[in-house]
This record gives C-alpha cells, structure tokens and sequence, in this order.
C-alpha cells in the first residue's frame, strides 16, 4: 500500500499539457454532433442548462409531452439534446454566449469527472467506497479527487485515468479534469453526480453517464474555459477495470425492475379517512398521483421522481382549493408516498411538495362532482 500511496504526493498540475484556446461554440456544437454525440446549449458564462420557458417552468409540467421538445426548443436540458445540425445551427447561430453540454448516455459516453476540492478530508471508509484502508496507513498528502482515483488505480494495478493519454481529458476552470470514454459495453451505466444516490467513485470522483450531461471542451464560463488535454481529441474505450469497479460501486440499475409498487397502505388509509370511508372522485385522483409516487421506489434513477412529485402535489392543491380534502391531509399523503419512494430525503421532498401544493391552490381542481 505504501508504494500506491506515491500518488498521493502528486501535483494535479501535472495533467496540464499545452491546451487549445476557446472555440466557437457553434463549431463546437457542430462538431461534436458530428461525432455522434448529442448536445444542448448551457447558460451563458454558466456550465448548467439554459432555463426552461415560462410554459415549461409552471409546477406539474409534464416534460414526457412538452410541445418545446417537439417543437426544437432547448427546454429541459439534456433532455432536448441533439445531433440535428439544423437545429444546432439554429440554437447556437445567433447566440455566441451560450456555451455547450453533451447528453452523456445517449452519446454512449462515460466521463469520470475528478474535483480537487480544498475541503476537509473524510474518513477514511468514504475515501473509496467498499474498499477499506486500515488505520495503520499514513494518509498524509490526501488532498483531492486526483489522489483517490490514482489511489483506487495502484490497487488494482493500472493507470490512473487522470494520467490516461490515450483518451480525451478536459481540464475544468476549477483545477479539476473531466476524462472521457466511450461506452462500448452496452451496459446503461449511471451518473453518480448529483443523483442522491449516494453512490460514487471515490471521494471527489463523480461518473457522467446516463442521466446526465457533460461540458464540451472549448466552452467558456465566468470561472474560465475547459481546455483539453494533450494532442488526444477522442475517447477511448472504458478500461475492463474501471467498469468492473463502476459496477462495484453501483452504477448500473437493477437487472430487472419490479412492477410498480402500490400506493403505500398508510398514504392510502389517510387518503380515505381524509374523506370519511373514501371513494369519492377526488380520492382516486390522488391515489392514482400517489401511485406514480411511490413506483418511483422501484427504480433508483431515471424515474422523474422529482417531477412526478410535483406533478401529485400540484393535483393535491387544487382538490384542496376545491375542498375535496384539508391541505394538512394532502402534505401527510404526500410525505408518506414520498418516503416510500425515497428514504432518507424528507428536506428535498417536502420543498417539492410545498412548491407543488401553492401552485395548486391557485387553481382549484373541478372534478364534476364529488361521486
């Protein structure tokens, strides 16, 4: 292990190799379309998306259906990525400051995404998940993402991606490096980056893959512009190693998923006491909501959970505002779906439930009769 540990005295500043200047986002867009990889515009000097229409910003808006989709507008971003160089003429044509991003699954693209963070390091079993580092070894110089990815590498007996030159490495404004593969397996791997699975490489070392998206190099942001690598232009295939630890580490989905789930018994039984034995409309409209809730539970990710939550917290405001059920009824029917579906997370879901049920109070929900 003491001889692993080497990396840890390494200076991320060694991936800097002479890097080209910004490009146009147009060429940018075009050409990484042409290579089959589906893009979308990002905010101007921002690496997130491009904000949604007011259409699409309104609470229970249903993104399956959205006209904007259909109609080529960039709202919801990844979402709305593609490769027609028509619309990507269009989109990017008149609009120099938007930057660029890359749906990673559906350009078959898996990008290990190393942070070099200055922040507190943690113990010691989160710094590689699943793999333990005995108290007797000397940590000292563990500072960043390059270190527990170069760490995770030595122990398995190859080389670090951040050192990889066969591949595409995009260096972040923030000091960071973005190191690029092609997904040639065929299997669905999983964003680990901001999907509250909890899930993850190593400690700052996050995974964009489906679910997701990533900078294209050449775009500028406020903080500065992400500049390649070295001479290397393309991706490479995923290293048979770095796969069998992506799916160590649960970035794959299930094998199968199970049918949706009922609606949970006890978010059941508030609904029907709420109405005094149930059976009305406005209870089977929100059980239904409710159904689409807690069947998120079944899947990890990808489910729209966020939305679908929303979307049932929307309906249960206008059956309040139309006296079909009390508000305090419709928050306990919510937060016990929403638990059901996804432990552990009840700040993040009550926010979406009080944002979605003031949305819905405005707009009374008229069901032509309580029967």
């Amino acid at each position: 292990m003491a001889a692993e540990l080497q990396v840890l005295r390494s200076d991320p500043q060694q991936f800097v190799r002479t890097a080209p200047v910004a490009a146009q986002p147009l060429t940018t867009a075009s050409w990484c379309a042409r290579q089959g990889w589906p893009v979308h515009p990002l905010a101007p000097g921002r690496k997130t998306p491009v904000g949604n229409c007011e259409v699409c910003r309104v609470p229970g808006h249903a993104r399956g259906g959205c006209d904007c989709i259909r109609a080529g507008r960039w709202c919801h971003g990844f979402h709305a990525a593609t490769l027609d160089l028509d619309r990507i003429r269009q989109w990017w044509g008149s609009r120099s400051d938007l930057g660029v991003g890359v749906a990673t699954g559906p350009a078959g693209l898996v990008v290990i995404d190393v942070d070099a963070h200055a922040c507190e390091l943690p113990d010691r079993d989160r710094l590689l998940p699943g793999v333990r580092i005995s108290p007797g070894i000397d940590l000292t110089g563990l500072a960043n993402g390059f270190h527990t990815l170069g760490v995770l590498a030595a122990l398995r007996g190859a080389v670090s991606p951040a050192d990889d030159e066969s591949t595409l490495r995009v260096r972040t404004p923030s000091g960071g490096l973005h190191v690029w593969y092609r997904n040639g397996g065929g299997h669905r791997w999983q964003c680990s980056s901001g999907s509250g699975s909890g899930r993850a490489l190593a400690w700052q070392v996050d995974v964009r893959a489906h679910g997701g998206y990533i900078v294209a190099p050449g775009t500028v942001t406020s903080a500065g512009t992400y500049r390649r690598v070295g001479p290397t232009r393309m991706p490479a295939p995923l290293p048979v190693w770095l796969a069998k630890e992506l799916e160590r580490t649960g970035h794959l989905p299930p094998a199968s998923v199970p049918g949706p789930r009922p609606v949970p018994p006890r978010a059941r039984q508030a609904v029907l006491a709420a109405r005094g034995g149930g059976g009305t409309t406005g209870d089977r409209v929100l059980t239904g909501v409710l159904a689409e809730v807690a069947a998120c539970g079944a899947v990890p990710e990808g489910a729209a959970f966020s939305e679908k939550l929303n979307r049932a917290a929307y309906t249960a405001g206008g059956l309040v505002a139309a006296g079909h059920i009390t508000e305090a009824e419709a928050v306990r029917v919510l937060r016990d779906a929403a638990e059901q579906a996804r432990p552990g997370q009840r700040s993040r879901c009550l926010a979406i439930i009080r944002g979605g049920l003031s949305a819905g109070l405005a707009r009374p929900l008229s069901l032509g009769g309580r029967a």
